[in-house]
């Protein structure tokens, strides 16, 4: 289990810290960047701001106008691969 806890980053704020000062968490997120809430040392979520969550939003997911403008082709992507059809057996018509 030692294995899986991560070291707290230096804006990490405790969960009864973050509680008590909410305001001042707040305010850091907007003008000091993503605030980390931790417990025992552990982090548990990331207060950002809302222009940051907008921008890292943005930035992970493209548009449609993204893609269709986009210079590599992604035909490829659409169409699934086709297995090989089994032919009926023909039947002759006396």
């Amino acid at each position: 289990m030692a294995d899986q806890i991560e070291s707290a980053p230096p804006n990490a704020w405790q969960v009864q810290e973050a509680k008590a000062r909410f305001s001042e968490l707040l305010r850091a997120s907007i003008e000091d960047g993503p605030q980390t809430v931790t417990r025992r040392g552990v982090p548990l979520a990331v207060l950002v701001s809302v222009e940051e969550w907008n921008a890292r939003q943005k930035a992970a997911s493209p548009t449609l106008k993204d893609l269709l403008l986009s210079a590599t082709g992604r035909s490829n992507e659409l169409v699934p691969p086709r297995e090989r059809m089994n032919q009926r057996p023909s039947i002759r018509l006396r």
